[in-house]
C-alpha cells in the first residue's frame, strides 16, 4: 500500500463515522469540506477551498450546505468525542482530562452575527484600536498524556460568549434575541457535555478567572441525575482555608480552624516534598505542600486538596486547588502546567487553519465553521497517531534548521497530506462522484 493510499484509508475511517451526524450528501459535503481545509495553504474560506480540491463547481453546493444543509452540532461533538477517547494518552492519572478556557476570534463590521466589543488588553502597538470587535468562544478540549514531552491538546467543542448588552438577533425572529449566559454557565455545560458522553472519572483543568462559586459547585455538587465532575485551577494568594472540623465535634460545626492564606503555605504544618515532572517544555524540579482541606469558595460539603509549589525556574509559588484530592501535589502541577497547550491550539487554529479568516456573516456559517476547523484539527492529531500505530515512523524527521525538534506539529501533518495532494484529491474525486450536486 502506498503511502498516498495508506493516508487516505486513515483519513477516510476517521470521517466515516460523522455519516451519523448528517444525510448522506451532506456527509459528502462535510467530508469535503474537512479535507479542503487540511490541504488548503490559502485563506480557509469555502471559496479558497474549493478551489485548493479542484473542485469549483462545487462552490454553490457547499456554500448552501454551510448555510441550510442538515446539520447537528450535538451529533457532530458526540463522534468526535468518541474518535479521541481512542487516542493514546486520554486517560491520564485515572481521569479524562479537559482543558476549557474563552478565546477571541477577531471579526470585523458590525453585520456580523454574534460579535461583541472587547477591549484588547494585549495591544501594545499604538497603531493598534484599543477596542476590538470579535467573536468570543469558550473552548473545550481532550489534553492526551505524552510522557516526557508537551502534553497534545484536540479541541473538541464550544460555545459563544455573547455580552448582556449586545446580545444578536434569533435568525428569523425579529426582536427576539439569544439569551444570555455568563462564560461560567458555558464552561460547566461544556464538560457536563463531555461526562454525558463519555464514561468514567473526568476532570475540568481551568484558570484561576474561572475559580467561581458558579462553576466549581455546580461541578462537584451536581443536581441528581447529573455526574459529578472534578476540577483543578489556581488557587488566589489570599483563599479562604479552613482544616476539617475534628472528629467527635458538634453536629452543627461546619468548619474547622482557620488554615494560613496560600501565600503564607510554608506554614502550613506539612513537610515539603521533593519531585520532578514535565513541567513548560522540559522536567523541572518541584518543592511542594499539600492539604486536605475546606475552601470558603465550594462550601463545607466538600474537601479539596490546595497545594503551595516551588518549581524550578520560576520566582513565584503556584497555588493550586483541586476536588480530586487523590492526585498528589505533583501530579496537580503537570496537569495544569499542561493546560498551556491549550493555547498552542488557539494558534494553531488561528495561524494554520484560518479561524480568524472565516468570511461568514450569518449564525449557520459562523458556527458551522469553527466546528469544522476544530474537527480537522483533532482529525490531524488522529491522523498522526494512526500512522505512528501503523509503524509509519518516516512520515515526519526534525528539519534541518532545528535537529532538536522532538514531535511533529499540526502544520506537519498538513504538509504530509499536500506531499501526497494529487493522489489524495484523485480518490477524494473519485469517492465524491460528479462536481456540483446539490447537498
Amino acid at each position: 500500500m502506498s503511502h498516498a493510499t495508506l493516508l487516505w484509508s486513515i483519513w477516510q475511517a476517521l470521517l466515516r463515522p460523522f455519516a451519523a451526524a448528517f444525510t448522506r450528501p451532506g456527509h459528502r459535503r462535510f467530508v469535503e469540506w474537512i479535507t479542503a481545509l487540511a490541504l488548503n495553504v490559502e485563506e480557509h474560506t469555502i471559496t479558497q477551498s474549493v478551489v485548493a480540491i479542484e473542485r469549483v463547481a462545487d462552490w454553490k453546493a457547499l456554500e448552501s450546505f454551510a448555510e441550510y444543509g442538515a446539520w447537528c452540532p450535538a451529533d457532530v461533538t458526540r463522534v468526535l468525542t468518541r474518535l479521541v477517547e481512542t487516542a493514546p494518552g486520554r486517560i491520564w492519572h485515572g481521569f479524562h482530562v479537559h482543558a476549557v478556557d474563552d478565546t477571541k476570534v477577531h471579526r470585523s463590521g458590525a453585520h456580523v452575527w454574534g460579535t461583541c466589543t472587547f477591549h484588547e488588553y494585549t495591544a501594545r502597538c499604538p497603531n493598534r484600536a484599543p477596542t476590538v470587535r470579535a467573536h468570543n468562544w469558550v473552548i473545550l478540549g481532550a489534553l492526551l498524556h505524552n510522557p516526557d514531552q508537551p502534553a497534545w491538546f484536540l479541541p473538541i467543542s464550544g460555545r459563544l460568549y455573547f455580552r448582556a448588552a449586545q446580545l444578536p438577533e434569533v435568525p428569523g425572529a425579529p426582536g427576539r434575541t439569544e439569551p444570555f449566559r455568563t462564560k461560567c454557565e458555558l464552561l460547566v455545560e461544556l464538560l457536563r457535555e463531555q461526562a454525558r458522553l463519555t464514561r468514567g472519572t473526568h476532570l475540568g483543568v481551568f484558570d484561576g478567572a474561572y475559580a467561581l462559586k458558579s462553576v466549581v459547585r455546580p461541578l462537584v455538587l451536581p443536581e441528581e441525575g447529573t455526574p459529578r465532575i472534578e476540577f483543578l485551577t489556581r488557587l488566589r494568594q489570599d483563599a479562604r482555608l479552613h482544616a476539617p472540623p475534628p472528629a467527635g465535634c458538634r453536629a452543627n460545626r461546619k468548619w474547622g480552624r482557620k488554615l494560613p492564606p496560600p501565600r503564607q503555605g510554608g506554614r502550613w504544618t506539612r513537610t515539603w516534598q521533593e519531585g520532578v515532572a514535565f513541567i513548560y517544555g522540559r522536567v523541572r524540579k518541584v518543592r511542594w505542600k499539600e492539604v486536605v482541606c475546606l475552601w470558603r469558595v465550594l462550601g463545607h460539603e466538600v474537601r479539596v486538596k490546595a497545594v503551595v509549589a516551588e518549581v524550578e525556574g520560576y520566582k513565584k509559588r503556584f497555588t493550586l486547588v483541586t476536588s480530586a484530592v487523590g492526585l498528589t501535589g505533583l501530579e496537580m502541577v503537570e496537569l495544569f502546567a499542561a493546560r498551556f497547550r491549550q493555547e498552542d491550539g488557539f494558534r494553531d487554529l488561528k495561524q494554520r487553519l484560518g479561524w480568524e479568516e472565516c468570511r461568514a456573516w450569518t449564525k449557520n456559517p459562523i458556527e458551522r465553521t469553527s466546528q469544522a476547523q476544530w474537527v480537522t484539527m483533532s482529525l490531524l492529531r488522529l491522523t498522526q497517531f494512526r500512522l505512528d500505530a501503523a509503524g509509519c515512523m518516516d512520515w515526519w524527521s526534525p528539519p534541518p534548521w532545528d535537529p532538536k525538534k522532538e514531535r511533529p506539529s499540526v502544520l506537519d501533518v498538513e504538509r504530509l497530506l499536500r506531499r501526497h495532494r494529487s493522489e489524495i484529491l484523485h480518490l477524494l474525486s473519485g469517492w465524491l462522484g460528479d462536481e456540483g450536486e446539490a447537498a
